[in-house]
């Protein structure tokens, strides 16, 4: 079977993500003539990831207005995902189902011991048991592979940069520091303007890598690549005829989700926290040929 590198990519994307980071600071720096203003955003961009990431299952239970299930409602969940997280010796999640037709799902939590499972109505009217066994399989693998801390952390150093790169649009206008070590405005002004894009094109890929993860890694839980990609094509076009609204909560805990829940048009490839349906299909579809 072909390996795609996921892990190292995504180290890779975060070592460029840092090192945006401490380019930007540099500038600043020596904009200012003081370092502190860098050390006052590290702070703020730790004290946003901790709280996000110790209250991800509420956000993201809330943005979807999903409630809690129990095993006489959702037997079939229930089933799948304690037989699955029984196979990884790992503690039963949360079960909720958010009451929208839009068909997908989504893990959210800080770890094993504190995770959540989403499905939507729509998707459990949409796929068949075997099709949902390769979805859960796919989001109890974003739990045990740490995701949500990952996104977490690739979402405040995103947001530290666009925060330092507003501060850099201030320096240039109003200046500071001694005119011989300051740098050239209009360096100041490009990098506040390209920073915060090349943050979010960075943290959109690392969001996609990690898909690709949860794609391969799920579908060796279950042991049926197959299944998952079914169910993939199935989301595809399912979410086309049935997107939601782009709103803000929902823009914050769309990369959770197994496919994307918006509109095509409504999000560009260049910033998609998901990567393309064809290529996910293609590699699960591979990874079956490979086990034959």
């Amino acid at each position: 079977m072909h390996s795609h590198f996921n892990g190292l990519k995504t180290a890779g994307l975060f070592g460029a993500i840092f090192g945006l980071l401490l380019l930007i600071g540099g500038l600043i720096a020596s904009s200012t003539g003081n370092a502190s203003f860098i050390w006052i955003f590290a702070l703020i961009g730790v004290g946003t990831t901790a709280y996000g990431y110790w209250n991800s299952d509420k956000l993201a239970i809330r943005a979807m207005r999903a409630y809690p299930v129990t095993e006489q409602q959702q037997p079939a969940m229930y089933r799948i995902v304690r037989e699955l997280s029984t196979r990884a010796n790992q503690p039963m999640p949360k079960l909720y189902v958010s009451p929208t037709q839009a068909p997908n799902a989504f893990a959210t939590g800080r770890n094993p011991q504190n995770a959540a499972v989403c499905c939507t109505e729509g998707i459990l009217g949409l796929l068949d048991e075997r099709e949902l066994r390769g979805v859960l399989g796919h989001e109890l693998m974003h739990v045990y592979n740490r995701d949500i801390l990952t996104g977490s952390v690739a979402a405040a150093i995103a947001g530290v940069i666009s925060s330092i790169a507003q501060f850099l649009a201030f320096a240039s206008i109003f200046g500071g520091g001694r005119d011989g070590d300051r740098p050239n405005p209009l360096v100041l002004i490009a990098t506040s303007l390209l920073a915060p894009f090349a943050a979010g094109v960075i943290q959109m890929a690392i969001s996609r890598t990690r898909e690709y993860d949860a794609d391969e890694d799920g579908a060796k839980l279950t042991n049926d690549p197959l299944a998952l990609a079914s169910a993939l094509r199935k989301l595809e076009t399912g979410t086309a005829r049935a997107p939601l609204a782009p709103t803000p909560q929902l823009q914050n805990a769309s990369h959770m989700m197994i496919a994307n829940p918006f509109r095509p048009q409504d999000v560009s490839k260049l910033f998609s926290t998901h990567p393309p349906m064809d290529d996910r299909i293609a590699r699960l579809e591979a990874m079956a040929g490979g086990r034959r």
